[in-house]
């Protein structure tokens, strides 16, 4: 297969793929309009978008980029259940910017309503209306929408491919279709002959792909199963592309030093700089410079030898004067009121409970830092990137050096991580100014760690008031208001220009939405205007809400005198039965009694979010040199579980991630700048204070969900209030090593 890729590769370096010899399959019933993005030369013929079949192999397009979640592996897996192909036959390549891989789930998004709630009708509404994003030209990764945008796509560009095959089978040998059958990646005929699908290559070129329906989930063979990665052998030999790996005729390399305020330079003076080793450039990039050298090493030495004099913040330049300002908008102007249930304003008998909590800025901090290569010839600009939105970036990239959008090639690599932080286009711009500066010179640019950090889009700081009503044991009020910075509103006006009307529903995912059958539920969400760049964060505002919220779910099942579990059950039992469920799972597997002897703490938690409900159940020791997380327990419901080993690797990551960030994860400021640099100041779980995980997948849920992000929301609150158990000390506020003797 190694000229199918090489062909792809090549191609795609001038917007199109060149199938030697071959054909390539789409979608027909989700997809007819969208236009192919692989022209064919002459005497060549291209059918659709995702699908190659040449005489070299079956090559999946993938509308989605790996950042190591197993994507490409459950989009094959998706492809050959239709398609009949041998899974060793399938290679993955990604996909370039195209309107064909638009994203038909995040447009949906926009329905009112918690998803919780969705009927079949409503279901089917959300998906017309993520249609739109075809016309938007919306190619993105994120919001754990890959496999609830393509379970059905992909399986229809499968079953689209077999059907054609087996009709230039039937043209080729003059046999009836219905006596055909597809196996392994061939036809077979009723006398037990093969006809490789390779061998129909010339045939299947003359053949309009027919509207087909979908096997019957009984039928799977591949759906459902673990699959062997794709990517496995490429990453454990370090044959892996990544954009840190790229290597290029004459390349040089290049790093930068951004405005840490975010408001660019004063002056600079790059007198020592530039007659150090190496360096062959300095270009001044208006809000920052960048050094080009013959090495990264040399660069890096260099940036760091000019003296810039920055311009002062235009926000608040400290951390507890941003705290003030996010707490001063809990009295101010409501934005949105999403969750207005009964009268919370009535007098309730019971018990008052009140509760004010806050959450801190937080980094992505990926393994990778950002980095780019970019080659500019003058007319065109070709830019090798791991990235979320490939037409995004290709669109900025093209405004930064002023060429034509079909000017400029997206080559999306694949990615050390992401977490929301590779939707933004700014590293990958700065690699195309810098490649501009210098025609024909490839020109891979990397950034520091520090870098990474202090020029993050960051997970805003969160502040809530809370005030709820317990009686009879059970909640019968909840008051909820939640200030912070809005994620949706910047990043939508940094973006695309302009801001969305209508209430900031994202601001309050993970409280407003949750499944909880009480009577009297308000959620108000009160937004700050300050101008620290903010982004999108694993589980977005839910990382934030599910530790706020599940926290005070907690604090009134104690108020009430009614085991927390059992608590948490009672309110989602008649209110969405899939999401009591997993409470009751995650009982099961935890061996949940409500009781814990001396020296250990348990503590339980629940998110509904993504389309996922989510329970965490997870247990402290207290070692007498520190408290350490032994184990956690997680149960979620996907609706279907199409590879078990990868959701499984999904829900224990999302935990990991959120348990780093509420042990460690704190972005301070000072004098506008972020104070924190690498892991030895921005750490993040190891291995050694790591829990022992056990997974439980439901499919009870009748629509399937997200699997990346859902269990990070509720991972949070399991640790503090396990630490409640263990020690009687509420957590209100993260991260938690500033309040335990955790083990770090």
């Amino acid at each position: 297969m190694t000229s199918v890729r090489t062909i792809a590769r090549r191609t795609f370096l001038i917007g199109s793929a060149a199938i030697v010899g071959g054909a390539a399959f789409g979608v027909y019933q989700i997809n007819k309009d969208a236009p192919n993005p692989l022209v064919a030369r002459e005497g060549e013929v291209t059918l659709n978008p995702f699908v190659l079949i040449t005489r070299d192999g079956v090559t999946l397009i993938a509308p989605r980029a790996e950042m190591g979640q197993g994507v490409q592996t459950t989009l094959a897996a998706l492809l050959a259940e239709e398609l009949d192909v041998a899974w060793e036959d399938i290679t993955v390549l990604h996909g370039p910017p195209a309107q064909a891989y638009y994203n038909s789930v995040f447009l949906g998004f926009a329905i009112p309503g918690a998803h919780y709630k969705d009927t079949a009708f409503k279901h089917g509404l959300r998906q017309q209306v993520g249609k739109v994003g075809k016309l938007l030209d919306l190619q993105a990764t994120g919001g754990s929408t890959s496999m609830k945008d393509f379970f059905e796509r992909m399986r229809y560009v499968g079953a689209s491919a077999r059907e054609t095959l087996k009709i230039a089978a039937s043209r080729k040998i003059g046999i009836d279709l219905e006596k055909l059958s597809t196996k392994n990646s061939a036809v077979i005929v009723p006398d037990g002959t093969r006809i490789s699908y390779l061998d129909l290559v010339e045939e299947v070129r003359h053949v309009t792909p027919p509207d087909v329906e979908l096997r019957d989930k009984s039928e799977w063979n591949y759906i459902g199963k673990p699959m062997p990665r794709v990517d496995v052998v490429a990453k454990s030999t370090g044959t892996a592309e990544y954009a840190t790996d790229m290597q290029l005729d004459g390349m040089r390399f290049a790093t930068v030093r951004m405005s840490p305020t975010r408001n660019g330079m004063v002056s600079y003076d790059d007198t020592l700089a530039k007659n150090m080793d190496g360096v062959e450039a300095i270009i001044d990039l208006g809000d920052g410079i960048a050094v080009v050298a013959t090495n990264t090493w040399f660069a890096i030495q260099a940036a760091g030898a000019i003296d810039i004099k920055w311009a002062s913040a235009t926000y608040p330049a400290d951390t507890l004067v941003l705290r003030s300002a996010i707490m001063a908008s809990l009295d101010g102007e409501t934005d949105s009121t999403v969750r207005d249930d009964g009268d919370v304003d009535m007098k309730v008998a019971g018990t008052v409970v009140t509760a004010e909590y806050y959450v801190p800025w937080l980094a992505h901090t990926t393994m990778e830092p950002m980095t780019a290569t970019a080659h500019f010839t003058g007319n065109t600009l070709e830019v090798w990137v791991g990235n979320q939105s490939p037409t995004a970036t290709r669109d900025a990239c093209a405004i930064a050096v002023g060429l034509d959008p079909s000017q400029v090639i997206i080559q999306t690599t694949m990615m050390g991580g992401s977490f929301g932080r590779r939707g933004e286009s700014d590293f990958s711009v700065q690699a195309a100014i810098l490649a501009k500066a210098m025609p024909s010179t490839p020109i891979r640019m990397t950034w520091t760690r520090a870098e990474d950090i202090k020029n993050d889009f960051f997970r805003p700081a969160i502040a809530a008031q809370f005030r709820g009503v317990v009686a009879n044991g059970k909640a019968v009020l909840v008051d909820g208001k939640i200030a912070g910075p809005s994620v949706f509103q910047k990043s939508s006006l940094r973006q695309q220009g302009s801001i969305p009307p209508g209430p900031d529903r994202l601001h309050v995912e993970g409280a407003a939405d949750q499944p909880y059958g009480i009577q009297n539920f308000r959620i108000a969400g009160h937004l700050t205007d300050i101008d620290v760049p903010v982004g999108f964060w694993r589980s977005v505002g839910a990382s934030a809400n599910g530790f706020i919220f599940d926290t005070f779910i907690d604090e009134l099942a104690h108020a009430a005198g009614v085991d927390p579990l059992q608590f948490r059950l009672e309110l989602t039992r008649s209110e969405h039965s899939p999401s009591a469920s997993v409470i009751d799972a995650v009982c099961e597997m935890s061996g949940w009694t409500g009781t814990t002897p001396d020296g250990i703490g348990r503590g339980v938690a629940f998110t509904h979010s993504f389309g996922t409900p989510v329970a965490v159940v997870t247990e402290v020791e207290d070692t007498g040199g520190g408290i350490k997380i032994n184990k956690c327990w997680i149960a979620a419901d996907l609706g279907v579980v199409l590879d078990p080993h990868i959701v499984e690797s999904q829900m224990i990551s999302g935990v990991i991630y959120g348990l780093s960030a509420a042990i460690h994860g704190e972005i301070t400021f000072s004098d506008g700048v972020v104070e924190q640099e690498n892991f030895y100041d921005y750490d993040a779980l190891r291995m050694h204070n790591a829990p022992k995980f056990e997974v439980r997948l439901l499919e009870n849920n009748p629509f399937i969900g997200g699997a990346g992000e859902p269990s990070t929301p509720p991972s949070m609150p399991a640790l503090g209030n396990a630490l409640f158990d263990l020690t009687g000390n509420r957590a209100r506020e993260l991260p938690l090593k500033k309040t335990f003797s955790l083990i770090l």
